[in-house]
């Protein structure tokens, strides 16, 4: 019977975050960090370059092709076209033909002076690098990539590109001339997980202390226990965060918080009464397991503002 109850009221507890949830996700949909891509360039000269990325589709967020009306209605002398490009930058990009038939969506950087193209709001999944150095009329291209994660980073070695031999014409403008490689920080994702793994574990190992769990047997229980559905936790939280970005990190993180807690109050209510000398009532086991984890959940958020990286 008690059983029952106590299930009915996970139950309950469940749904309601999940239904908070998905109202959090409805009402932030465009106010959240949005997907990224990034591409470096290592070993570029200082000549006067501008950069794009081209798309496989026509639009993406509010990028899109040129529609071919009036390509002076929003220009006025002095101001930029789109991004960081003039109207004569913005007309050589239009007029370029990729041989892929890859879309140039009117967004652009002076690479030159960032050394990176930063698409941060809607950036094309399928997409081409193309670079243009305006005093040679030198259009230099890569082979297609895609975006692989919610923010994705790739590094182009400009070191060896002969810019100045290539003519800017249509045979030799879309040939490949950069590669593209992935650079993204596996192995900092990995030292965050298991930072997270064992501050958490720490944590809820010492409040178990205080609450008087401290025979062999409950201390072996208590850290099984929490090993395991906290290497599960942070394992989910990596993949969210990487596949969906930091909004998505924090939602599952409360949900998942919340399912870990109604699995441990469940497991210590059987499992770890069983072994305890002198058993305690079932609300002081769920008790436990609703400070250590609401402790060890602020502390995840306190540690996230001092150490960015590992939350």
């Amino acid at each position: 019977m008690k059983t029952n109850k106590l299930s009915k009221v996970i139950a309950m507890m469940i749904c309601t975050a999940l239904t908070v949830i998905a109202l959090s996700i409805t009402a932030s949909a465009d106010m959240g960090p949005k997907p990224s891509v990034r591409i470096i360039f290592e070993n570029m000269g200082d000549e006067l370059c501008y950069g794009t990325l081209l798309s496989k589709n026509p639009s993406t967020g509010p990028q899109s092709v040129w529609d071919g009306i009036d390509e002076h209605a929003r220009y006025k002398e002095g101001d930029h076209w789109y991004g960081d490009f003039d109207y004569n930058i913005w007309k050589a990009f239009v007029e370029y033909e990729d041989s892929d038939g890859y879309y140039f969506l009117q967004e652009g950087w002076t690479v030159s002076d960032t050394k990176e193209i930063a698409w941060t709001y809607y950036p094309p999944y399928s997409f081409k690098i193309l670079l243009y150095y305006p005093e040679t009329e030198t259009f230099v291209s890569s082979g297609i990539y895609e975006k692989y994660a919610f923010d994705t980073y790739y590094i182009v070695n400009m070191d060896g590109v002969d810019i100045g031999s290539v003519d800017y014409n249509e045979d030799m403008s879309s040939n490949e001339r950069i590669n593209a490689h992935r650079s993204y920080m596996f192995g900092q994702d990995l030292l965050s997980l298991a930072v997270r793994i064992i501050i958490t574990i720490i944590i809820e190992m010492a409040v178990a202390l205080l609450f008087g769990f401290r025979q062999k047997k409950q201390l072996m229980v208590l850290a099984s226990i929490n090993i395991i559905t906290q290497i599960i936790l942070n394992v989910l939280l990596n993949v969210i965060n990487y596949n969906s970005g930091p909004l998505a990190f924090v939602l599952f993180y409360v949900l998942f918080e919340i399912i870990v807690f109604t699995l441990e109050a469940i497991l210590y209510c059987t499992i770890l009464k069983k072994v305890s000398e002198k058993p305690k009532k079932n609300w002081y086991y769920v008790l436990y397991a609703f400070v250590a984890n609401a402790l060890s959940f602020g502390a995840g958020f306190v540690i996230a503002r001092i150490l960015p990286g590992i939350f």
